[in-house]
């Protein structure tokens, strides 16, 4: 991979899984929930977020392998549910809201790169930062959405399960917390090596949606692959 490109893919992560945390931290506070002003992380500054072992190390590794595969985490934002407004909803909206920002970014960015190219206003060099944009994002927040503890997909997936059911998932949420970072390492290797592929190909066919460009190809062309 070349180095501007692994550069420009680790600082469009950071800023994209901070964005995604302080917006968990911005829900929980409409609905009543201070707690994430209180300790200071409504905040985009990257230092007040950054997990050395998610924003940096898993990151790293995974580009200096060349590995196509590319996803880390911020320090997630507290918030207590208890505090919440919308009890029956609150923690699925919180929990939804960082994927959805990625979402928007993805949106946002990709359309610029849909009609900025089609009447070919762009440079070169911007289409491939805001490729990064879009491709980041979307994974954030697929990846995000897959109903597995602790990530967002689970949150909200509790909050819909009829109750007697919610409550023995999130009993297995809670045994799977247990196990901390080997559990996050864990469920990383298993999942790049069972689900890579199709996954992949969800965050490809979303990005040629939004963008009208084939990821593989913008990837290959930009970074090396």
């Amino acid at each position: 991979m070349q180095p501007d490109a692994f550069l420009f893919q680790i600082i469009i992560l950071i800023f994209s899984v901070v964005i995604h945390e302080v917006t968990h931290g911005y829900v929980a506070q409409m609905l009543g929930d201070p707690t994430a002003r209180l300790a200071g992380r409504l905040t985009l500054n990257p230092i007040k977020h950054i997990d050395p072992l998610g924003s940096v190390i898993i990151p790293g590794i995974l580009l200096l392998s060349g590995s196509s595969f590319l996803i880390g985490w911020a320090k997630p934002v507290p918030y207590n549910p208890y505090n919440l407004s919308n009890q029956k909803w609150g923690e699925a909206l919180v929990a939804g809201a960082g994927p959805a920002v990625n979402i928007f970014i993805a949106l946002i960015f990709g359309l610029i790169i849909r009609f900025g190219t089609s009447f070919d206003v762009l440079s070169g060099a911007f289409i491939e930062i805001a490729s990064f944009v879009v491709f980041i994002n979307i994974l954030l927040a697929i990846f995000n959405l897959i109903p597995v503890p602790p990530l967002d997909g689970s949150k909200v997936l509790a909050s819909i399960l009829p109750y007697h059911i919610s409550q023995k998932y999130m009993g297995i949420q809670h045994m799977l917390a247990r196990y901390g970072i080997l559990g996050s390492f864990l469920f990383i290797f298993l999942f790049i090596y069972f689900l890579w592929k199709p996954f992949f190909t969800i965050v490809a066919s979303i990005f040629r949606i939004i963008t009208d460009h084939h990821l593989c190809e913008l990837l290959s062309r930009i970074c090396g692959f």
